[in-house]
């Protein structure tokens, strides 16, 4: 029986989890330990005129874990997890939550700028709801009626879940197909790579021989999955890591795997030919369910062990071993990652070669083939697969991503620099953006401050806020209504936990709200977000009062499981798992999954190479933030209050550095300064840099190459220097 993870009682202690990890030295680096005091947060009672009070925790944008919030006098004292929700328990971030909902510097009200952009000081002023929500609607009127619908666009950063469908919906009725959001540099690349594949690996369960982690890191990034890791491994299933840090989950590994970042792609087609030339892939599953073997075993064999050795600089036995592993032990289960590996400008088809390992090998399942019991779900509020068609020949990216403008139904944002230079966009609404999320990042805080027009919601007054017109305070997670949150076959409709502190408001409301002033009130319910939620939960036959009633949730029984399809199959072309993508070749591109080194390297410029000899890795996760996120949080501030560059000691000697140096990193675009943080977890020859910080703003650095097929930028395989400051 699998145990809950979210009670205090649970066997495994603070210090056995760290001991399990490999995280102890980490942890005790960062204040004590503290950082994963949160896995035995005990659940405590309620004090004299407390009152427990239940919601969801977003402060990392993924988890949504459950989280009681005791309130006294309207007001949040303190945090716990929430023991019977499925999702849990708090991290740093989550246990920090009250830094975020009460800090002073949170946006409390409406603003309109009264000085000209480019001024020094926007002169913000406090403004109404109504006068805001007024201009906002009827300077897209004008835009609209100026130019046409689609010159405005709707983006979404971070937070994610609560803004993303009202703001596409709101998008697409308004008449423009132009919606955008962080996801431009986040999963969706993943997500193109397995859709032009077929499909992606399976879960774990009880029957998983096999973990792959290409690469993740779960203590770090999704601490929740972390139990699952660790209960499979005291049961005896193996683990392969691909990762060029010695993570925690690194040090856990049966077989790790440290490439050189960006080749991933080679490493992946190495194994696959060792896989197919010692017979070991599974013959029967490609007769029938593959298509484009015989080309993909043709191409994998220029990728002998030597040569992927020379690529990757992961030794040859390893690979070897590591592909006989992954093709006898099965089922093998991956534990799905948003973007190390296709970071790159090759990001898609490198992602594509893993993702052939699955193919070759029969780890995944057929759509159909088996009878199935449907999940839960509820009604897409966006409507995208009836509204989007009519609208996307004026997608703004359809001739430059043809691949992405097919696959994925919003557009990508990576180049707004270009979109608004040419005119093609002209105004927008922008919720939770950060301009420093893209490479060269100043050109983004150009396009935002070059539109006619520009409005945002966030939490705070960030530099990408300052660039609006007119700005509006969010509310968090625990002082709105919803959104709908899905747990196994467990319906919860979140309320607000307390108050929102001034005046902010649900992103779902405030939205809601504009799509009225915009005439658009017939397709918003007029604006009442209950009769919103009562439609999504249709299917479901319940209502959101209902659901208001039971604060923990309601179960949806199992129907009766949907029967074998007549006509099982991949949603490819081919209907079958595809090596050569009948969707790629439409578009002129090469279907296999071909390897190409990234833009800038030790072997494809080796010039450049030679006064740039280190390999630059931006954007690993820290268990403390999320991207730009929290660096304004006190608590967590603390635990890791500097920028810092993760350097290999032996890289740090032969350059005269010691741990806490000051260090310049540079690169042909430009310099960053920060800490020096020497430690194995950076190979020999590799760096890495957090981003987010606008001290050490890595992107000023970061190169503009991006991935012909996603559009995505190669953050994750440049070159760069050390050096004493």
């Amino acid at each position: 029986m699998t145990q809950d993870r979210t009670r205090p009682d649970w066997r495994l202690g603070r210090r056995t989890f760290l001991k399990a990890t490999g995280a102890l030295g980490a942890a005790l680096a960062l204040q004590g330990g503290t950082l994963l005091d949160p896995f035995v947060t005990p659940v405590a009672a309620a004090e004299s005129g407390e009152e427990i009070r239940r919601g969801i925790c977003d402060m990392c944008c993924i988890g949504y874990c459950g989280i009681e919030a005791l309130v006294k006098d309207g007001r949040i004292t303190r945090v716990q997890p929430w023991a019977d929700y499925p999702y849990g328990p708090l991290c740093s971030k989550g246990n920090s939550i009250l830094q975020q909902v009460y800090n002073p510097e949170r946006l409390k009200y409406p603003m309109k700028r009264t000085k000209p952009k480019g001024s020094d000081d926007a002169g913000w002023q406090r403004i109404s709801w109504d006068e805001a929500l007024d201009t906002i609607a009827a300077k897209f009127k004008e835009i609209k009626a100026k130019y046409g619908a689609e010159k405005v666009v709707f983006f979404v950063g971070d937070p994610k879940e609560e803004p993303r469908p009202p703001m596409q919906r709101l998008a697409l009725k308004f008449g423009s197909p132009n919606y955008g959001t962080e996801s431009s540099t986040c999963a969706r690349a993943m997500q193109m790579a397995a859709t032009l594949n077929g499909g992606g690996g399976l879960p774990i369960t009880a029957a998983t021989k096999t973990i792959v982690l290409w690469p993740k890191n779960p203590p770090w990034s999704m601490a929740r999955d972390t139990w699952q890791i660790i209960e499979a491994k005291e049961r005896g299933v193996k683990l392969i890591v691909v990762d060029p840090r010695l993570t925690q989950m690194a040090q856990m590994a049966d077989i790790h795997l440290r490439l050189r970042p960006g080749t991933d792609g080679a490493l992946a087609l190495g194994m696959a030919r060792v896989i197919i030339n010692e017979g070991l892939y599974d013959a029967d599953f490609v007769s029938k369910w593959v298509t484009g073997f015989e080309e993909f075993k043709a191409y994998v064999q220029e990728f002998t062990p030597e040569k992927v050795q020379e690529i990757t600089w992961v030794p040859a036995d390893k690979m070897v071993a590591a592909a006989r592993l992954y093709a006898t032990n099965k089922p093998v289960s991956w534990v799905t990652t948003a973007s190390p590996t296709v970071h790159h400008a090759n990001g898609v088809q490198n992602q594509r070669a893993i993702g052939a390992l699955i193919g070759i090998t029969g780890n995944v399942d057929v759509p159909g083939l088996k009878p199935s019991v449907p999940g839960v779900s509820v009604k897409d509020l966006t409507e995208w697969r009836q509204l989007l068609p009519p609208l996307q020949e004026k997608r703004v990216d359809l001739k430059r991503f043809p691949v992405w403008a097919e696959l994925v139904e919003e557009i990508q944002m990576n180049l707004l620099p270009e979109y608004v230079a040419n005119g093609e966009l002209k105004a927008g609404l922008f919720a939770g953006a950060n301009f420093r999320m893209w490479p060269q990042d100043q050109e983004y805080r150009k396009a935002f401050s070059s539109l006619e027009f520009a409005a945002g919601a966030d939490f705070w007054l960030t530099p990408t806020m300052q660039l609006m017109d007119i700005v509006l305070p969010a509310a968090t997670s625990l002082e709105r209504y919803g959104p709908i949150r899905i747990a196994g076959r467990k319906v919860f409709l979140p309320e607000p936990v307390v108050p929102a502190v001034g005046e902010a408001r649900g992103d779902r409301e405030w939205i809601f709200d504009l799509a009225k002033r915009l005439g658009l009130g017939a397709d918003f319910w007029d604006g009442n977000v209950e009769a919103s939620f009562d439609w999504q939960l249709e299917p479901l036959k319940l209502k959101a009062a209902e659901l208001k009633k039971q604060p923990k949730g309601v179960d949806i029984p199992a129907g009766a499981p949907t029967p074998a399809s007549n006509n099982p199959g991949f949603s490819t072309p081919s209907r079958k798992f595809e090596l050569t993508s009948g969707i790629l070749q439409k578009h002129d591109v090469n279907p296999l999954p071909v390897y190409k080194e990234p833009v800038e390297s030790p072997v494809s410029t080796p010039d450049l190479a030679k006064k740039y000899p280190l390999v630059l890795n931006t954007g690993s996760r820290e268990p403390m933030y999320v991207h730009s996120r929290h660096r304004n949080n006190p608590r967590l501030r603390e635990l890791e209050p500097d920028p810092k560059v993760d350097i290999n000691p032996k890289d740090a000697a032969a350059r005269g550095i010691k741990q806490g140096d000051d260090v310049i990193l540079e690169g042909p675009r430009g310099s960053v300064k920060a800490k020096a943080n020497l430690t194995e977890l950076a190979m020999p020859g590799v760096v890495h840099i957090y981003h987010g910080w606008p001290q050490a703003d890595i992107n000023t650095v970061t190169g503009r190459n991006f991935d012909p097929i996603s559009g995505f930028p190669s953050f994750k395989s440049e070159l760069c220097e050390v050096r004493k400051a």
